[in-house]
């Protein structure tokens, strides 16, 4: 089973048959899917079938990759899930982050703070070289997240997604940091400002 991870504000748990509302909600807001399929609420039972048995499935691989639900620690209220998992076509030691939040838990650091932690997880316990996100180009608010993370752009791509949504015309960016950019990162001491 994939370990619950905790950062200062979050726990990263991983998901159980119970947690079907809790993605059903999620996907419904319209504007947490915008940028996914251009706002269209996921139905429940594709939720039940498909979604949540994927990411049983992934945690239950015991790679220690898959698919956590985020909690804020101080209320345990759910605000979304994030993901740390390779490609199917990918090379194993490069994992794709990936998540997606509730609205009221957006513009509050918790998306670069769950995403530092699963970095964290993948350098330094599960052998990872490198570790990247793809966001829609005009999906300044996520890349901002991968900077904040420390994953730099390395390219700018189309990718052929199965729904066509406004703003996918501009194509999608990759970003990526590599275990010697995350070793010098976390050796360098923190920066104070004046």
């Amino acid at each position: 089973m994939t370990a619950i991870l905790e950062t200062d504000r979050l726990i990263l748990r991983p998901f159980s048959p119970d947690d079907v509302d809790n993605l059903v909600s999620l996907d419904a807001d319209p504007e947490v899917m915008r940028y996914i399929n251009g706002g269209d609420p996921t139905p429940r039972h594709e939720i039940e079938r498909e979604v949540l048995p994927h990411f049983l499935a992934l945690r239950d691989g015991g790679s220690g990759y898959g698919f956590w639900a985020a909690e804020d620690k101080a209320t345990g209220e759910f605000l979304g899930w994030f993901h740390l998992r390779p490609d199917a076509d990918g090379r194993p030691d490069e994992p794709e982050l990936g998540y997606r939040l509730k609205r009221l838990a957006w513009g509050k650091g918790y998306a670069t703070e769950g995403s530092l932690a699963l970095i964290q997880q993948a350098f330094a316990e599960l052998g990872a070289t490198r570790v990247y996100a793809e966001a829609m180009a005009v999906h300044a608010a996520s890349q901002r997240v991968m900077e904040k993370a420390g994953l730099r752009l390395v390219r700018r791509f189309h990718a052929d997604w199965p729904v066509r949504i406004p703003g996918d015309e501009h194509g999608d960016v990759e970003y990526a940091i590599t275990r010697d950019a995350w070793e010098q990162r976390i050796s360098r001491p923190p920066r104070t400002t004046r």
